[in-house]
């Protein structure tokens, strides 16, 4: 009854205040709404009930039952199923003890390896641990769309490299094109003042980013013999690239400088739902911190409002991002047996905190909102704190605990405000220094 309870609160445009009606739109030949009252009503799939009825009245059955089921569903039918640590898998540090950032970081370059010689597929890791900080330290485990060398304002890091979508190689990653470089320059000093380690990798390490690439990077590593490309339950690049963040977890397990037990993964937009489902995935993740991640990640896929799961798995966008049987929900979503609040549900109980904008409409921020507002019961059965609100809360008023939502005044991304957020979201968990 909550659950279709909110969902006829979104269709009669209650609470939504902040996010106001726009003209419909068209993408791909798929209809966009942005009407409140258009969005009809849906019942979301019950994460507190198991497949076979019963209801969950406790975290043992959670852990135990119900959410090895939620993840076997997920993983049919929305992201795919990804292999283990690779058994060869031997960590290269490149460069163990540079300084950077006027001596505020030590700068460790890992070069992660899948295979035994240290040929083939490979993922770079960058990591800046606070100078002069005793014990080890938390981490902020930053996913980039971009080579090391170009997501940091660091002359010191060696360059990485992007895949060419014409020759559908690697290339040297050597400059960021112009309409880029405004989101060059991580906040990394802004970690490291507050005692926090900042690590992040690129993406294209593990996988390409555009149609016709379903059997690239790491993908190509797990084909079996006469196969061409993964099966329909199998992974797509957002499953490979949540599965990387798990290997530059492997590594940061081995670095006594760094607190594996305190890493918070984070991604932006396709690499929030990245975010979410590295730290579903894998439960050493101690902290999800995932911003506008929309369709396909925190927003609920029922809501007909911005993109839909339609438009995600349209054959010109992104069908390669998911598993092959994700398509197959298109144009029936209500048939689809997982949504967001599922996938929310996986992390519980971990802290999760869910950045996006107000302007972002075509990430749905309201839907995320209310995706949050529907796990809060998991998060109940270990005695944790959700959002504790049912109103969408106005951009800039951040609300913090186990459960985390923050809607900026603004578009799709971040802005420098959000990185305090973080901050204190992580500080609030874990301590400072």
């Amino acid at each position: 009854m909550i659950l279709r309870g909110l969902a006829m609160m979104a269709a009669m445009g209650v609470c939504v205040g902040q996010i106001a009606d726009s003209p419909d739109a068209e993408v791909a030949g798929i209809p966009v709404n942005y009407t409140e009252s258009k969005v009809g009503s849906y019942t979301l799939p019950d994460a507190l009930r198991t497949a076979n009825g019963k209801p969950v009245k406790d975290a043992r059955t959670w852990m135990r039952v119900r959410r090895p089921e939620i993840q076997r569903l997920i993983e049919e039918h929305w992201f795919g199923r990804a292999p283990g640590r690779p058994s060869e898998m031997n960590f290269e540090v490149v460069e163990g003890t540079g300084t950077a950032f006027a001596g505020k970081a030590v700068r460790r370059q890992v070069t992660i390896w899948f295979t035994k010689d240290r040929t083939g597929e490979h993922m770079d890791l960058l990591l800046y641990v606070p100078a002069g900080t005793k014990g080890p330290v938390p981490v902020f485990l930053n996913m980039s769309f971009f080579a090391n060398n170009l997501a940091v304002r660091d002359t010191g890091v060696k360059v990485g490299r992007r895949w060419d979508r014409e020759s559908k190689k690697q290339v040297p990653a050597d400059a960021l094109p112009a309409a880029f470089q405004r989101m060059r320059g991580a906040p990394v000093e802004q970690f490291l003042e507050n005692g926090i380690a900042f690590a992040t990798f690129n993406k294209d390490d593990l996988a390409p980013d555009f149609m016709g690439s379903e059997a690239m990077g790491v993908k190509g590593l797990n084909l079996g013999a006469g196969e061409s490309k993964p099966g329909d339950a199998e992974w797509g690049a957002i499953a490979a690239w949540a599965w990387g963040a798990s290997r530059a977890l492997d590594y940061l397990e081995t670095d006594k400088d760094v607190d594996a037990r305190r890493v918070a993964v984070h991604g932006v937009s396709r690499l929030g739902k990245t975010a979410l489902w590295a730290g579903a995935a894998d439960e050493r993740f101690a902290m999800v911190i995932a911003s506008c991640s929309g369709e396909g990640g925190a927003a609920i896929a029922r809501r007909n409002y911005g993109e839909t799961l339609g438009h995600m798995a349209a054959p010109t966008r992104y069908p390669y991002q998911f598993a092959g049987n994700y398509r197959k929900y298109a144009g029936r979503v209500a048939e689809w047996p997982v949504d967001a609040n599922l996938l929310l549900a996986m992390i519980a109980p971990r802290p999760l905190l869910l950045q996006t904008g107000n302007t972002d409409k075509w990430s749905d921020p309201y839907g995320e909102f209310l995706a949050a507002v529907a796990v809060e019961p998991v998060y109940r059965l270990f005695g944790k704190k959700g959002l504790g609100v049912t109103k969408l809360p106005a951009p800039g008023e951040a609300v913090l605990h186990d459960l985390g939502y923050v809607m900026h005044d603004g578009g799709h991304g971040t802005v420098p405000s959000d990185f305090g957020i973080y901050t204190k979201f992580m500080k609030m968990h874990w301590g400072g220094q």
